[in-house]
């Protein structure tokens, strides 16, 4: 099953040419959720070609502008398109005052129902819970109200092993039952026991999106063994004391919370505008953490087991 990670914009601050600020959409199972919406997200979203319609669920992660700039014109644009079907968005508070000024100065009246759903950026706790995921709040150390997220692959059912199936006549409700765990008894009344007709299924997988924020030992126990770890790198080690002034992170400094949390793989991003080459991070994360990969504009990472 799906899951992966497009990468529609990985810079800090501002647009430039080739890098568009914070925004990634994140596909589990053919469900999409857009992670930040930095301005230009639409543009990079037709790019990718993605069906507009079919993202649901938007999460900010804090009210500086390089993370939501685009989401006005995201709303409104799904509204032009004619979109019916409830958008739910997860922010600070204040967003949706800001985006009700928006509305009302424009004299719009959104097509469909966009649901706000008020989060704190202070708590770890759970804000979305699907048949296929659940989505919890990291909270950072930034200069401002901000958290990360964390999304879930929920576990799936046992796989009934091929040649089982082969060799009888299974109805869709033997399936089912098969799958809810129970044995199987056949028309002669011969039992046949779950764990000899099944295999596990694969394990849950997760992600960690962890943006704007300082050096941060607390998010550790938080985002422990998650296969994908997005963390901000917004500078080099030269760059330390404007990290820590700005609240950011270097890339060797989200190399080590990404050894410390014994994570799969770590992905770097939020990039300063001053790299337009960006080896420098990557060889100081990689000196920490060796299996760390670049946030590059229209990346599709699969988070992968293990």
């Amino acid at each position: 099953m799906t899951f992966s990670v497009s990468i529609l914009g990985s810079g800090a601050a501002i647009p430039l040419i080739h890098r568009n600020p914070s925004a990634q959409l994140i596909n589990v199972h053919e469900k999409l959720f857009l992670f930040d919406c930095g301005e230009g997200t639409q543009v990079q979203l037709r790019k990718n070609r993605v069906r507009l319609r079919k993202i649901n669920h938007i999460f900010i992660s804090h009210l500086h502008g390089d993370h939501y700039f685009g989401l006005i014109g995201l709303i409104t644009s799904l509204h032009l398109l004619g979109r019916e079907s409830d958008l739910h968005l997860f922010a600070h508070p204040s967003l949706e005052k800001i985006i009700k000024l928006h509305l009302e100065s424009s004299q719009t009246i959104l097509k469909y129902s966009l649901i706000f759903h008020a989060i704190d950026p202070g708590l770890h706790e759970v804000i979305l819970e699907t048949s296929a995921v659940t989505v919890s709040t990291l909270p950072m150390n930034h200069n401002f109200p901000t958290c990360g997220f964390l999304i879930r692959e929920k576990q799936g059912k046992p796989n009934i092993r091929k040649d089982f199936v082969a060799g009888h006549d299974l109805s869709k409700d033997d399936f089912r039952m098969i799958k809810a765990g129970n044995d199987f008894i056949d028309a002669d009344g011969h039992v046949y026991r779950h764990a000899d007709i099944t295999s596990p299924p694969a394990a849950a997988r997760a992600y960690a999106y962890c943006t704007d924020t300082a050096y941060y030992e607390p998010l550790v126990p938080l985002i422990h063994g998650v296969d994908l770890l997005y963390h901000e790198a917004t500078f080099m080690d030269d760059k330390e004391k404007d990290a820590q002034a700005k609240f950011h992170s270097t890339a060797r400094q989200a190399a080590m919370i990404a050894k410390k949390a014994e994570v799969k793989k770590l992905m770097l991003g939020h990039y300063s505008a001053r790299y337009k080459n960006l080896d420098g991070l990557l060889s100081e994360a990689k000196d920490v953490f060796t299996e760390t990969i670049l946030a590059d504009d229209g990346l599709v990472v699969e988070v992968l087991n293990g």
